[in-house]
């Protein structure tokens, strides 16, 4: 199958490398002229990938015009390039051939929707959407680690296509109808890693970072849920696997960058240090504006929202989540 991923950085160049080994004939696209050509030089993504090399026979361009050719569409930009892409990507893409977006996020400039609405709306609805998601790092899958991770799709035909193209000896993906829990999992997983994170440069210890995680997923799970998921997507791949993954991995750079706020780094000085994007700085903002606009309680979110964007301490932030008013854990109450 002849397939068209855009996006040269650690995912897009570690997912071309898998659909080449898997046999298919792999164009990979970079908007930058000199990347591109660095790329092509080099056969190498060091900063992103150290030590793993891009077959030669993985096409390396930075015209979108080959697209025209592709069987499938793989999205693998930064979420901030995920909306200019798909607009660029509908003046060329045929009619009917299926877009797989690994991105994580959401897109703020139309109201914190999810990346496939967005690429569904660029395309007019012309082509079948897919969000491959998971507990999954690239530096690992370029290097052929056992993964597994989930193909969700209002169509059945796209998610379990993708399924095919992408399953392998080391590559497990399983599929889901739930591409709103899936997108809303892998998303808002980042808020918890990255304060995961800061619990880590706080030096709280293991007690503290369960109660968190565990807290925060269910936080997840509540807005998943009144946003139109299905509730065990968040117990799944791309729910709790995710965050697994995310908050316990120095590979994550939500964690990363937890860890220098902990430590007293300023949220800003942090993201500049990690030197990469810090998507859990951006959910945080996202989760915590569609949690005012649907009435959902979630008070991690908040306080993190407090941390990141208001300047707030930390470990008041802390003590202020643990003297909440007593509840029950589950979201059911007891009858008597």
């Amino acid at each position: 199958m002849k397939i068209f991923v855009l996006g040269s950085g650690g995912w897009g160049s570690a997912l071309a490398i898998l659909l080449h080994n898997n046999g298919h004939k792999v164009t990979m696209w970079t908007f930058f002229k000199e990347e591109c050509e660095r790329l092509q030089r080099e056969r190498a993504n060091e900063k992103l990938l150290p030590g793993v090399k891009i077959p030669e026979e993985i096409e390396i361009t930075n015209e979108m015009t080959g697209v025209q050719d592709a069987e499938m569409v793989i999205m693998a930009v930064p979420s901030f390039a995920v909306a200019s892409t798909a607009e660029s990507l509908a003046a060329v893409l045929p009619e009917g051939i299926p877009v797989v977006n690994v991105g994580k996020g959401l897109d703020a400039k139309h109201g914190y929707c999810r990346f496939s609405e967005t690429i569904d709306r660029a395309l007019h609805g012309k082509n079948p959407v897919v969000a491959l998601t998971g507990p999954t790092h690239a530096e690992e899958v370029s290097r052929g680690v056992p993964t597994a991770i989930v193909a969700a799709s209002a169509s059945r035909q796209a998610a379990e296509l993708t399924q095919d193209v992408f399953m392998s000896d080391v590559f497990r993906v399983y599929t889901s109808p739930d591409i709103v829990g899936a997108e809303l999992g892998g998303a808002f997983k980042n808020i918890i890693a990255l304060g995961a994170g800061i619990s880590d440069g706080l030096g709280l210890g293991d007690n503290s970072k369960a109660a968190f995680m565990t807290r925060g997923l269910t936080e997840i799970a509540r807005l998943g849920v009144t946003l139109g998921a299905r509730q065990d997507t968040f117990a799944g791949l791309s729910g709790v696997g995710d965050l697994i993954v995310t908050c316990c991995s120095m590979h994550s750079r939500n964690r990363r960058a937890g860890i220098l706020i902990g430590q007293g780094k300023t949220a800003k000085e942090a993201m500049e240090e990690v030197g990469a994007v810090v998507e859990g700085y951006y959910a945080t903002e996202a989760g915590y504006m569609l949690a005012k606009k649907m009435g959902v309680n979630m008070p991690i979110v908040e306080a993190m929202y407090h941390v990141l964007y208001e300047g707030g301490d930390v470990r008041e932030g802390i003590t202020a989540l643990m003297r909440r008013a007593k509840t029950h854990e589950s979201e059911e109450v007891w009858l008597s």
